[in-house]
């Protein structure tokens, strides 16, 4: 299994054994880490592996997922590093699942204050993972998400490479399912916007939101082999939407 089809069948897993891990594959996690493209050049992010086999991660057992190992992500805090770390943070899940080990998104950072810091860095997000107890994978008509027609305005017939990027981000997950992402397409481009939500408490996460999706979507264009920038359009940006902001949009090179 690659990463892009990791996209279709990874699930959250809850309920882990607390087998250790053998040395080679934690080297293949920073392995895999290390070669890691981000979203955004510049800003300085760091991974932590936290070790929970013998309870030593107690507040984070009790308030969120049991598992036997933490990912723990530190990023620099300046313009979109939440989207960036987001970004991180799904290409990590997606080798994970591809290598056969379960993973869960944390939203609750309750760890020790020696690690709410690395070198100078905050603690964005943390990544349960280890050995599942039961499947780590489900099927793609078991996800619960929108489809694509609630999700996109279509300008024309979409190309079948939109389509494929367009089904990769649409399984995308989020904070309490949120879903937020809305996809203008037209010719050969894929304008994304927020949904603006009524509920205050989601917003802080709708970066990081969006950080896991467009990985999704970046490495469904890998996979397609096709030249894909993300990039932000001023003519877009300056517009007024009464129920959705825009993001970015995703533009296949010529």
């Amino acid at each position: 299994m690659n990463l892009y089809e990791a996209i279709f069948v990874r699930k959250s897993v809850r309920n882990y054994c607390f087998d250790t891990l053998p040395p080679q594959t934690l080297d293949k996690i920073w392995e895999h880490y290390k070669e890691m493209p981000a979203l955004f050049s510049g800003i300085g992010v760091d991974m932590a592996i936290l070790d929970n086999r013998k309870g030593q991660e107690r507040m984070l057992s009790m308030f969120s997922v049991k598992a036997p190992y933490y990912m723990a992500f530190y990023s620099e805090e300046s313009e979109r590093y939440l989207m960036n770390v987001g970004y991180i943070m799904e290409q990590m899940v997606l080798y994970l699942c591809s290598i056969g080990l379960g993973t869960c998104f944390i939203g609750s950072n309750r760890v020790r204050k020696t690690e709410m810091e690395k070198d100078g860095k905050r603690l964005v997000g943390i990544v349960a993972f280890g050995k599942s107890h039961g499947a780590h994978t489900r099927r793609q008509s078991e996800a619960k998400r929108l489809p694509l027609d609630d999700l996109c305005v279509f300008k024309e017939v979409p190309r079948q490479w939109m389509t494929q990027m367009l089904e990769a981000a649409r399984l995308s997950p989020s904070s309490m399912n949120s879903q937020p992402w809305r996809f203008v397409v037209y010719d050969n481009r894929i304008h994304i916007f927020s949904k603006k939500h009524s509920v205050e408490k989601l917003r802080k996460w709708d970066e990081v939101n969006f950080g896991i999706m467009f990985a999704n979507m970046m490495v469904a264009a890998e996979e397609l082999w096709l030249d894909v920038d993300l990039i932000r359009l001023g003519d877009i940006s300056q517009k007024n939407f009464s129920n959705n902001q825009y993001v970015l949009s995703a533009i296949l090179k010529a």
